[in-house]
């Protein structure tokens, strides 16, 4: 991967840090940064995308099982021009988990 790409993950859906430190183990290259407070308590635990000059993802309810989709997305966004995906079937079960997309 080119290195571009930041995964934020929330503190406050899970306090223990088991999350970030399972994010931090297990996404490879990706940059894992912790942040405060995404607003998605009622979805927790919420982790965002996001890198320069491409639009940003958030999403809810996941879990240390969904870091091999997770992976999967980071090369995908990666990979894309824009972040933006033609057909959100390839994002796998993350795009029922999408709760939000924000214009870079």
């Amino acid at each position: 991967m080119s290195g571009g790409v930041s995964m934020l993950v929330c503190t406050q859906c899970a306090s223990d840090g088991a999350f970030l430190n399972c994010a931090r183990e297990g996404m490879g290259d990706i940059t894992v940064t912790p942040v405060d407070c995404m607003s998605g308590c009622r979805n927790s635990q919420t982790v965002a995308f996001r890198s320069a000059g491409k639009v940003a993802y958030l999403f809810g309810e996941v879990t240390a099982a969904d870091l091999p989709l997770l992976r999967r997305f980071a090369s995908l966004y990666d990979a894309s021009n824009d972040g933006h995906f033609a057909d959100a079937r390839v994002l796998g079960d993350l795009r029922f988990r999408a709760l939000a997309r924000i214009p870079g």
